[in-house]
């Protein structure tokens, strides 16, 4: 990491350079400064987790608030900068650790709150950096923090703080933005579900039972959430755009070297890349402006040193996709098992057609031997974290191969990590090869895109729903990108029949970022995909809503003749936890007349009318219980789209049906 970037973080300048002397000093007293300082860092987050946070109510509402409605509120004095900080901490207390469980954040920045207020003086003194400042943002556990704990999500690296902060961390504070919280990331960004020794396993906010996708799920789901007005990842192969594909967010994978990676905790340097995952375009392109451009520290940067600024929010065009000629890959746009997917995907792509694109089906030649061998994270990995560790210096560990030996990592990264660390040198020949197979995939994909006239390579992120957690996640495209170094936006294209969000992916030419933000940003206006997750709803006096109690009672119509039946039903509907607890009895009809009593759902476009729980079955008159609701169940019933349902042996096509109705 650059030593230069102990400056530039609102300290006063002899403390910065004060601090500075320390890190160059010998290795003896560093250490023992070092120890100090992450005694104090302990201390202080002891005690800001273990403070009330969701105790007060906030005074401006966060919930999907973008950039320019956070700054809109800071500039008018609806909200300081402070009020943010509490108001996304109290999302926190109320939904990581309780309610659905998220179990998003590794830990809280102690120092958030000062240095909101800190902001705020500032702004009270006419100093505004830009659309960051007082902006509380949030970090995957790779990004090195000079102020925090830096541990990729593993327990080998708990306390570890690293002498200074990554590039991108840097330019992040010199913009005014306030780091809230590190995020839990899949351990060492070494896999794509979000579990790690340190941070445990992520859920999804729109299903907990589903992975976030990875390796920054755990950025994906405290964004989709409101933990913060956005988030920060990394993507070695798919973990920016997997995150935004199942958490109906927006993130680009930039052209290798837009921005620089150091001081992020290495995968593999030739295919690591860092950047934002925001709930619009707006705030993605507000977050990459203040986070690229050229860094000594990071050789891949040089391409950006004599390059034209590029400006992303100023590049934003509504009409961007007038006039554009996408084509649509149609080997990764296939039914079968794929089709829930591929059906929304090509929905979202005849809103581009609307919106003035041509769309055309493509295929790449020879996609599959392109893309074969061309991957140097299994070459890269070991090496890359070794040297990162040498060079921070510090570190309770030297090498993957001392995690694996001590034990400190999660049993699911057993295999891997083993694998990686006892492989001994590294093949040279087949690294050079894979290294030059990238080079030709990058020129193939390119020569493509020329020879079809084509302004980018339309399919899908991920081909599949989000696994359930435990399942192995399948459907994954993010090679294309990933080894090419060519940029690639995953955008929100809506929601499968499962309740799942799902996202179209873009591939352009190298340095097109800008310009593939725009197609996000004109699609996003097309069709509006953005809905927030059921389960994190606004708080209420500063704390989860209460349960939702609400109930039915009915006849059928069947009053008045003989033998009329009557069903009555009792609800408690839980939104956080997703689930429904019920007491459901009739009048009216012999226990034994009873086939069943079920939530019936009424059929609408692709959710066709069907059973979808059974409550009771035959001779049972009464049942209580509690359902735990997947997406869709829950989406249906908040849509009004269930019943309560009654069937007997005199009346075996339905006795009684009663809408239910949660409310608002």
């Amino acid at each position: 990491m650059g030593r230069g970037s102990v400056l530039g973080r609102g300290v006063p300048e002899d403390a910065a350079r004060a601090a500075l002397s320390r890190v160059v000093r010998p290795r003896v007293v560093h250490t023992f400064v070092h120890t100090l300082v992450h005694c104090a860092l302990v201390c202080a987050w002891v005690r800001a987790s273990t403070a009330p946070l969701g105790a007060q109510t906030p005074v401006f509402d966060v919930v999907e608030a973008s950039i320019p409605e956070l700054q809109a509120a800071l500039e008018s004095g609806r909200a300081t900068s402070v009020d943010l900080v509490d108001a996304y901490l109290a999302r926190i207390a109320a939904y990581d650790r309780a309610g659905p469980m998220l179990n998003a954040i590794v830990r809280v920045h102690p120092g958030a709150r000062e240095e909101a207020r800190r902001l705020d003086r500032e702004r009270a003194e006419g100093l505004v950096r830009g659309p960051l400042h007082g902006i509380p943002i949030l970090l995957k556990d790779n990004y090195a923090t000079f102020d925090m704990p830096t541990t990729g999500s593993t327990l080998a690296l708990a306390g570890w703080v690293p002498p200074d902060d990554a590039f991108q961390v840097r330019k992040l504070r010199e913009a005014g933005a306030v780091i809230l919280a590190k995020t839990n990331m899949h351990e060492l960004a070494a896999g794509i579900t979000s579990i790690s020794s340190l941070g445990g396993q992520t859920r999804n906010p729109y299903d907990p039972a589903r992975n976030p996708g990875g390796s920054s799920g755990g950025t994906g789901a405290a964004v989709a959430a409101s933990f913060g007005a956005v988030g920060w990842g990394s993507d070695t192969c798919g973990s920016i755009r997997i995150p935004s594909s199942v958490h109906n967010l927006v993130g680009l994978r930039p052209t290798k070297g837009l921005s620089s990676i150091d001081g992020i905790i290495p995968l593999s340097h030739t295919q690591d890349t860092g950047g934002p995952l925001a709930r619009s375009a707006v705030d993605l392109a507000i977050a990459l402006d203040a986070t690229i451009g050229a860094d000594a520290a990071d050789p891949a940067t040089e391409a950006m040193r004599d390059r034209e600024p590029i400006g992303f929010r100023a590049s934003l065009d509504a009409g961007a996709l007038d006039g554009a000629r996408i084509g649509a890959l149609t080997e990764w746009l296939t039914d079968g098992a794929d089709a829930p997917v591929t059906d929304v995907v090509r929905a979202a792509l005849d809103a581009m057609a609307a919106a003035g694109a041509e769309i055309v089906e493509v295929e790449i030649p020879d996609q599959d031997s392109l893309l074969a061998r061309t991957s140097v994270i299994g070459h890269e990995f070991a090496m890359d974290l070794a040297d990162y560790l040498a060079a921070a210096g510090g570190a309770p560990v030297a090498s993957l191969g001392e995690i694996v030996a001590l034990g400190l990592h999660h049993e699911q990264l057993d295999g891997t990590f083993r694998r990686r660390s006892e492989a001994g040198p590294r093949d040279e020949a087949e690294y050079t090869e894979a290294l030059e197979r990238q080079g030709a995939l990058r020129e193939a994909i390119v020569a493509f895109l020329d020879e079809q006239g084509l302004d980018a390579i339309a399919y899908p992120t991920l081909r599949r729903d989000p696994a359930l957690i435990g399942s192995p996640p399948v459907g994954g495209t993010c090679q294309l990108a990933a080894h090419s170094g060519l940029p690639a936006i995953s955008a929100p294209a809506g929601f499968t029949r499962t309740g799942m969000p799902t996202g179209v992916e873009l591939i352009g030419r190298p340095f097109d970022d800008a310009r593939l933000v725009s197609f996000a940003y004109a699609l996003e206006r097309a069709i509006q995909p953005r809905r927030a997750p059921q389960r994190t709803p606004a708080l209420v006096d500063g704390r989860a809503p209460a349960p939702r109690r609400f109930s039915v009672a009915g006849d059928g119509g069947w009053a008045g003749r003989p033998a009329a039946p009557r069903l009555e039903g009792s609800f408690s509907l839980d939104l956080p936890r997703g689930t429904l607890h019920y007491f459901i009895s009739t009048a009216g009809v012999g226990a034994a007349d009873v086939h069943a009593i079920v939530l019936q759902r009424r059929g609408s476009g692709t959710r066709p009318n069907a059973v979808v729980r059974r409550l009771s079955g035959p001779g049972l008159a009464s049942a209580e219980g509690t359902l735990t609701l997947s997406a869709a169940h829950l989406d249906d019933l908040l849509g009004g789209r269930l019943e309560l349902a009654l069937y007997t042996a005199d009346r075996p096509l339905g006795a009684v049906r009663m809408p239910l109705d949660p409310g608002g």
